[in-house]
């Protein structure tokens, strides 16, 4: 994959994706973040048809895993509070007993 997101590209991915001037494989990985991150994860059969169109079997496992680990970080921040641009080595590690 390798494909860097520039300004433009991020403001692009915030909008419509129907009608966002994005290459089809990137508009796909985003479709496929915006399921993995919804309030309902399911990938349909006609999402994953779409995403073969794009990607093989390694890259979409590839993109999944990437997803869920970054997924997974912003709910474990968001659930202690971390807010890494102010946390500094002297505060108390997240997610551990302080007393």
């Amino acid at each position: 994959m390798g494909t860097q997101l520039d300004e433009h590209m991020i403001e692009a991915a915030l909008g419509d994706l129907d009608s966002a001037d994005l290459a089809p494989a990137i508009i796909m990985a985003l479709r496929l973040a915006d399921v993995l991150t919804g309030s309902d994860p399911i990938v349909t059969p006609e999402l994953q048809a779409e995403l073969r169109e794009h990607f093989d079997d390694m890259q979409i496992l590839e993109l999944g895993s990437a997803l869920a680990i970054s997924s997974g970080w912003q709910k474990f921040s968001e659930a202690f509070g971390i807010r890494p641009d102010h946390w500094t080595e002297d505060m108390p590690t997240p997610g551990l007993a302080t007393d």
